[in-house]
């Protein structure tokens, strides 16, 4: 005699629900990935042909070009201008692409069923409120996250391949946020906040709109607060010996007795005599530059990742909770 078992409760049915309720979005966002790794293909290709093009010529883009060679040297100085934009513009694609995720999930994807009440459709074909919430995180976070690994890892190919006039440093702002596991961090940290918002506002478009200003407001602090996650390294003495891709933290002097003063007390400016005397009535004696080194790259970025992660972990817990709450 067999005894039935009941079947083990699966994401798959809810998942392609999710799938066929937004296929157009789906559909748009999987085509403009790919014209994006096209064109920064493309583009990368094209740049490091028009260096090889003109290097191989007879003009030089370093010191003065002569007049036989100014128009040359224009016009491979804004051919690679405009090429560096594409990169640019991609960048910023990754850096808006997660306030946009934020708001997608917010809205359409969660407050829209609730503000129409087609969720209850859902929930009366044996998918659980849990299930349900559980499918509409999990289809965008795996596409999601499988397309922004691509874009990053194209981008940051395109970037070291051009050879452009225009070289970008490792900590510039544009540069930190779209390499590394970053914009994976940043997009999934936007698709639990707005998974969050929709919850509690059930309302597709404050629920859009607060999601949006939440997302967008923490990634600034933390593009702006960056450096300090982790202990920068200190150079001091009466001349500091900067080298080429320190990301530089804060500069200042320094007393006989250590104490630090931020900033320059003294004008660089002003005569030599003045500016000696001004460091001896301040008793500044040499001075102090904090910096992260190129080998911070990773460090910093792990950290940012730990914290967003730790805070999307947070909005995925309190969301499943209130919808427990909510529906008993």
């Amino acid at each position: 005699m067999s005894t039935l078992t009941p079947a083990r409760p699966s994401l798959r049915g809810p998942a392609l629900v999710v799938v066929r309720q937004h296929r157009w979005t789906l559909w748009i966002a999987g085509g403009l990935a790919l014209a994006a790794v096209i064109a920064l293909v493309a583009t990368a290709l094209w740049s490091a042909h028009v260096v090889d093009t003109f290097e191989s010529g007879p003009c030089s883009a370093e010191g003065d070009p002569g007049r036989s060679c100014y128009q040359p040297v224009r016009d491979y100085l804004d051919s690679m201008g405009a090429l560096s934009g594409v990169f640019n513009l991609a960048g910023l694609v990754l850096r808006v692409l997660p306030v946009i995720v934020s708001a997608f999930v917010a809205g359409p994807m969660i407050a829209r069923e609730l503000e129409s009440g087609t969720f209850k459709f859902s929930w009366t074909q044996s998918v659980s409120p849990a299930r349900w919430l559980a499918a509409k995180l999990a289809v965008p976070a795996a596409l999601l996250l499988a397309g922004v690994s691509v874009l990053t890892a194209v981008l940051t190919w395109a970037r070291s391949y051009a050879d452009t006039p225009y070289p970008v440093q490792w900590h510039d702002a544009p540069v930190f946020s779209t390499s590394g596991v970053l914009p994976l961090a940043h997009t999934f940290f936007g698709m639990c906040v707005g998974a969050l918002a929709g919850l509690l506002i059930r309302r597709t478009l404050p629920a859009l709109a607060v999601s949006a200003l939440v997302t967008g407001t923490a990634l600034t602090v933390l593009t702006y607060r960056r450096q300090e996650l982790w202990p920068p390294r200190t150079l001091t003495g009466e001349t500091l010996n900067a080298k080429e891709g320190m990301w530089w933290v804060e500069t200042g002097d320094l007393t006989s007795g250590g104490e630090r003063l931020t900033g320059t007390v003294c004008s660089q400016s002003a005569s030599e005599a003045d500016r000696l005397q001004c460091m001896t009535d301040h008793d500044i004696t040499s001075h102090y530059l904090d910096y992260h080194p190129a080998s911070h790259f990773w460090p910093l970025q792990l950290v940012e990742t730990g914290i967003l992660l730790a805070l999307a972990a947070v909005a995925v817990a309190v969301a499943f909770r209130v919808l427990r709450r909510r529906t008993g």
